[in-house]
């Protein structure tokens, strides 16, 4: 159960942003409902994430890859159920899926996938990146995707910490599922 009780989307000062939410996500999602308890930060959310999911170059299926990694490095159970089905549309095997949490020895990943997987760990765990890490990132991105990929790795952080600093699990009161 979240850690406090979710909005009301049906209020006047969140009926407005929860109706574009639906219509851009296509249902209000748990975090959305819990996010409308402020407005601004619901409208500045979904603005931010709208531009990592939809109007970012790098390829889906290495955004769904970090985002289902760090779901699994911060034990986000929540982000982790909206996002595998997500990834799987973008390309990302059954199979990498399930060797995510131990990707380090799975044989699962090509050399590009791994120096992602590393940079994304880097920043999860350590927040700072060593230059090695980072070098090898650089040899597989352009500069675009390399600031696209910081961007979404910082952000499926920030969602997470989020998620699971109130508790929002994908057996939750409203329990609805689409995508941040």
């Amino acid at each position: 159960m979240a850690r406090i009780a979710y909005a009301d989307p049906d209020t006047p000062e969140t009926r407005e942003l929860a109706e574009r939410i639906v219509a851009e996500r296509g249902s209000l999602l748990d975090l959305y409902r819990m996010l409308l308890h402020s407005p601004p930060i619901a409208d500045g959310w979904l603005r931010y994430l709208t531009a990592i999911r939809h109007e970012c170059t790098l390829p889906g299926a290495i955004r769904e890859l970090v985002i289902v990694r760090i779901a699994i490095v911060n034990g986000a159970s929540y982000e982790a159920a909206q996002h595998v089905p997500i990834a799987l549309k973008e390309g990302v095997s059954q199979s990498q899926i399930d060797a995510l949490a131990f990707w380090e020895i799975s044989e699962n990943f090509n050399d590009r996938e791994r120096a992602i997987l590393t940079y994304c760990d880097a920043m999860t765990r350590d927040i700072r990146v060593p230059d090695p890490i980072a070098d090898a990132v650089r040899s597989f991105l352009s500069d675009r995707h390399v600031v696209e990929l910081t961007a979404t790795i910082a952000a499926y952080n920030m969602v997470s910490r989020f998620l699971e600093a109130l508790k929002i699990h994908a057996n939750g009161a409203a329990g609805e599922k689409s995508g941040h």
